[in-house]
């Protein structure tokens, strides 16, 4: 099969998969690309790593959020199919190394507040373990570092359970499922806020944000809104970014919580992301880090990712993530499974005795 028949196959998957669920507007968009042999042509000429319907649909969406591609902007806004689709097509064609240069540099981020709900209770439980009075979170793979303020959004589960900043301009809602309730245990003072990234954005950057906003579906407002509230939440309190390896950069990002303060290092669906002895590698890290200090780690990720967490016998690929709380004791660590979640923190089962 030639490589724009397999790009035409790829978007055209794409394409019908949004159509029928996140964004029918983007949905249209991908399928117009993907038709048009112009279009495929020119996606062909894109770094290798950027020709995914994600990143160009992204991309696209950047140049017009920035007023480069005035008319795509207009059928955007209108949530216009058939506009948008022309629209796309003939500004990749005209600006195609514009869209080159964007791809090239950027990746599809779409790491929002939403896992605070199952983040919020895990944290507060691996501070209670430590017995701590103040924690600084160290996010790996943070994107913006969104999830570092945790303990300023409010959270809502649907068994009346409440969680967090009830005033927060961010607020999250969250299922609960199983015959234990979610803790209420309110996350000690945070007084640091590390994130750990390959490609960091800083909120406070007007592009980096304007990327952000870019890799939602144009058809989604609400989402839009939300993301709107977490980035002004985030900017009046930006957290430090370090830039480099996740793995190479953690004893850096360790160092800069205060030495009376718990380091919470925090993964969300990052583990997946590295090989089976970088995960292996990452655990190391944070044992050498647990001789001289006391640290903690929360980790959600798929069954079978987190190294040295259990699997309460789930197969890996199930469906769900394993949420693990672990806490060094002396020079070890011990790790237990606190819960269980589903479609990305929006229903969690807690499974961790008082």
């Amino acid at each position: 099969m030639s490589r724009s028949r397999t790009l035409a196959e790829v978007y055209r998957r794409s394409g019908e998969a949004d159509a029928a669920g996140t964004s029918p507007l983007r949905g249209r968009v991908a399928v117009a690309l993907g038709t048009s042999e112009e279009a495929l042509r020119a996606i062909g000429t894109l770094p290798a790593r950027g020709r995914h319907p994600a990143v160009v649909l992204a991309a696209l969406h950047d140049l017009a959020l920035a007023g480069r591609a005035p008319v795509l902007a207009a059928a955007l806004a209108a949530a216009d199919g058939d506009a948008a689709a022309g629209a796309a097509v003939d500004t990749l064609l005209r600006m195609t190394g514009d869209v080159g240069a964007v791809v090239a540099r950027r990746r599809v981020r779409t790491d929002g507040t939403g896992p605070c709900t199952v983040l919020y209770p895990a944290l507060a439980e691996a501070a209670r373990r430590a017995g701590a009075e103040a924690v600084g979170l160290v996010d790996v793979g943070c994107a913006a570092g969104l999830r570092l303020h945790a303990d300023r959004v409010g959270i809502a589960y649907d068994d009346g359970r409440r969680l967090g900043d009830p005033s927060s301009p961010v607020q999250l809602s969250a299922s609960v499922v199983g015959a234990r309730p979610v803790p209420g245990n309110a996350l000690p003072a945070v007084v640091a806020r590390v994130g750990v990234d390959r490609a960091p954005l800083d909120v406070t950057d007007a592009d980096d944000a304007r990327w952000l906003r870019a890799c939602l579906p144009p058809d989604r407002p609400e989402q839009a809104a939300r993301l709107a509230a977490e980035l002004a939440l985030a900017a009046g309190d930006p957290p430090l970014l370090l830039r480099g390896d996740v793995v190479e950069v953690l004893p850096d990002a360790l160092a800069r919580v205060p030495g009376d303060a718990l380091p919470v290092v925090t993964t969300t669906w990052v583990l997946s992301g590295l090989s089976p002895t970088g995960r292996e590698r990452f655990r190391h890290r944070l044992e050498e880090a647990a001789a001289g200090r006391a640290v903690a780690w929360v980790s959600v990720e798929g069954v079978a990712v987190a190294p040295g967490v259990p699997t309460l016998g789930d197969r890996p690929a199930s469906g769900h993530s394993t949420v693990g709380v672990t806490v060094s004791e002396g020079s070890a660590l011990r790790t237990e499974v606190v819960g269980r979640c589903w479609s990305r923190g929006r229903t969690l089962s807690w499974l961790a005795g008082p």
